[in-house]
């Protein structure tokens, strides 16, 4: 099914897809066969350099978006040995490829080994910087700085045989300082920022194997998986909270099943996969403040949160695929999934200074989904095909809430909703001329109960492409527009996303060729908001409107030579800009609010669009030294600017970086 949340994730997509001046990976030095050793043969490069970076304005917001500084570094290093006859005693071959290694923000690393016949081994490593300086409504309160870390290793037996045996591992790790907020004593008090120091690790254990037998194929693969959590808050002292302290340990573990089954015979093919997986978690959440409240009243709370919790998720889906004539295929696709979390939770709350109790308590959620799909492909002739296809889906959600006490529980409160969501969609390929794709296809659902209010309910879809290809160049644009209306018991919501897209490339020359792009996004969306405002004090305002407008155009450039195979020259340019909704001042609104919600407007104009510019010119150039050796020199200017932020805060920022670099084959 279209899903317009796609639409509003594409909109952080145009900053991140820029072009980053990078090491020189592309540029190819030493002799393009390697060089023999024995009975191997050796081909490796290895980038050595130093990366500069000069700030200007909010670093914060630099650190979240870009985050290169000063260092030295190893851009980049690749590295094969391959047996040349591939019999080698103990290996056939040898990858391994690097980079970023020595402080940049993204650092990879990759490493195989494998021996023809017998095993095969894969490594990946990643780390990243992540810093999250936090909304600007936080005022500096939320902010979080960690070190995200992941690897990965997977063994294989007998890798080219009928039968292999698999097995690898998996390691998550999520460590760093961070600031959050609480608020005590109660929903009106100031929120005071506490330190919060996380630390969060998931590891996986595998194991299983794959086969073929008379034209099947099947894998079948065993999973345990585990989850634990220590992260802390902790408060010394601050006006009106003398002590905060909160642990949160979590442990979980989730053993699952996974399987797969292909086979494909003259006119039918199948594929089925069956998912188990058998979660479980015991977490406990103790929390003491102690204080006065905005009363001056003296206060001592503890709050303490326990429980376990099983959640069973069994997922699984079966395709068919015919193929009665030539030009005719049909699929159909059945997938079902069924969650369920069943526990004994409980929040206890007391309040040492009244000697009062307050608890609440959580017995079961289940979540089942069933979808169909079928689709039927006609091919009239090499150039013209079309497709039509209709989607069914039914889900249903139950849960039930124990209101009791601990060990005196009360008739559950129970509650259930189902849905049904039918849509239809068609679509054609066409090729009018020798060298020109054109295609187009479009969807029309409904659903009858949808649960939240951004859930989709009467929507569409329209994608359409055409594609021009030479041997020299290729151009294309492309149009797609999402649609949503939606509409319960609590509020209406509408979405709607349409985005036109350009791209072109062209080698003119062996020695130069051309690549550019642009894309325009536009997205606005409107519902209903329910607040309270107002003094001396605040009254509940209702049928007001929540509206977010945006017009993202991405353009970029980017010219490459090749001189005399001396030297090889990039130059780019990217540049993203919001246009917002056109207006001039972010306390100006096309949406009139009533009373008294007047008081407010300007607060509510002002977080309805953010018009912004982003732009980065880079260039690039690598000189041949010899025949095993390149000098590389790259820049890149990093300019955001805001219009008008939230609260009249604007995060804007300059940087100048880039790197020098010796790339050294040996």
């Amino acid at each position: 099914m279209t899903r317009n949340f796609l639409t509003i994730l594409l909109a952080p997509a145009f900053l991140l897809a820029q072009d980053t001046v990078a090491p020189s990976v592309d540029e190819k030095v030493g002799p393009l066969r390697g060089e023999n050793r024995g009975d191997y043969n050796i081909v490796q490069s290895w980038e050595f350099g130093y990366r500069f970076a000069s700030l200007g304005g909010n670093s914060d917001k630099y650190r979240s978006d870009v985050n290169y500084h000063d260092g030295i570094r190893l851009l980049n290093s690749n590295l094969t040995v391959n047996s040349k006859d591939g019999h080698g005693r103990w290996f056939d071959e040898i990858t391994f490829a690097t980079q970023g290694l020595g402080n940049d923000p993204y650092e990879s690393a990759t490493f195989r080994v494998q021996k023809n016949q017998l095993y095969r081994y894969d490594l990946l490593w990643r780390r990243n910087d992540y810093f999250n300086p936090g909304l600007t409504v936080a005022n500096g309160q939320h902010r979080e700085t960690t070190t995200h870390g992941w690897q990965d290793h997977d063994l294989t037996l007998f890798p080219q045989s009928h039968f292999r045996l698999r097995a690898g591992y998996s390691h998550v790790a999520d460590n760093g300082p961070a600031l959050t907020t609480v608020q005590e004593f109660d929903s009106r008090s100031d929120a005071t920022t506490v330190f919060r120091n996380i630390r969060r690790q998931y590891n996986e254990y595998r194991l299983g194997g794959d086969g073929e037998w008379k034209g099947f194929r099947f894998t079948v693969q065993r999973r345990w998986e585990y989850f634990k959590e220590d992260t802390s808050d902790r408060l010394t002292a601050a006006t009106g909270l003398t002590q905060f302290a909160r642990s949160q340990p979590y442990r979980g573990n989730t053993p699952g099943w996974m399987g797969n089954l292909y086979g494909e015979r003259k006119w039918i093919a199948i594929n089925a996969r069956a998912t188990y997986a058998g979660g479980r978690g015991d977490f406990v959440q103790n929390e003491i403040a102690i204080g006065t409240d905005r009363f001056g009243s003296a206060q001592n709370r503890q709050v303490l949160v326990t429980g376990n919790g099983d959640r069973p998720v069994v997922a699984g889906d079966f395709n068919v695929t015919l193929f009665p004539t030539g030009r005719l295929t049909i699929i159909n696709q059945t997938a079902a999934s069924n969650t369920r979390i069943i526990g004994n939770n409980f929040l206890q709350q007391f309040d040492n200074s009244t000697f009062t109790f307050n608890s609440l308590n959580f017995q079961f959620l289940g979540v089942r989904l069933v979808t169909n799909a079928t689709d039927a492909h006609y091919r009239f002739t090499k150039r013209f095909d079309v497709f039509a296809g209709f989607r069914y889906a039914d889900r249903e959600i139950r849960s039930i809430e124990d209101q009791g006490s601990p060990g005196f529980p009360l008739d559950g409160v129970t509650g259930q909703q189902s849905n049904h969501t039918k849509a239809g969609v068609a679509g054609v390929n066409w090729i009018p001329l020798k060298n020109l794709r054109a295609h187009l296809e479009g969807e029309i659902g409904r659903n009858d109960n949808p649960f939240t209010p951004v859930s989709l309910r009467n929507y569409h879809a329209l994608r359409g492409k055409l594609q021009y290809r030479t041997k020299t160049m290729s151009a294309g644009a492309g149009y797609q527009e999402n649609y949503n209306n939606n509409s319960i018991q609590i509020t209406a919501y509408s979405s709607r996303a349409r985005s036109y897209s350009a791209e072109a490339s062209w080698n003119a020359k062996s020695w130069v060729s051309l690549d550019t792009s642009y894309s325009k996004l536009h997205l606005d969306t409107i519902g209903g908001i329910d607040f309270f405002a107002g003094s001396p004090r605040s009254v509940e305002i209702t049928g007001q409107q929540s509206v977010y407008i945006s017009n993202i155009h991405a353009a970029n450039i980017g010219l490459r030579f090749a001189l005399k195979k001396y030297a090889d020259l990039y130059v780019g340019y990217n540049l993203t800009k919001d246009t917002g909704d056109g207006r001039g001042s972010p306390f100006t609104s096309a949406i009139t609010f009533a009373a008294p919600a007047t008081a407010v407007a300007g607060t509510l104009a002002s977080a309805q669009t953010f018009p912004l510019t982003f732009q980065t010119p880079l260039a690039r150039v690598s000189v041949r030294l010899n025949e095993k050796l390149r000098w590389n020199l790259g820049y890149q200017y990093y300019g955001y600017k805001e219009d008008f932020g939230l609260f009249l805060y604007n995060q804007n920022y300059r940087a100048h970086t880039g790197y020098t670099s010796l790339l050294w084959a040996f």
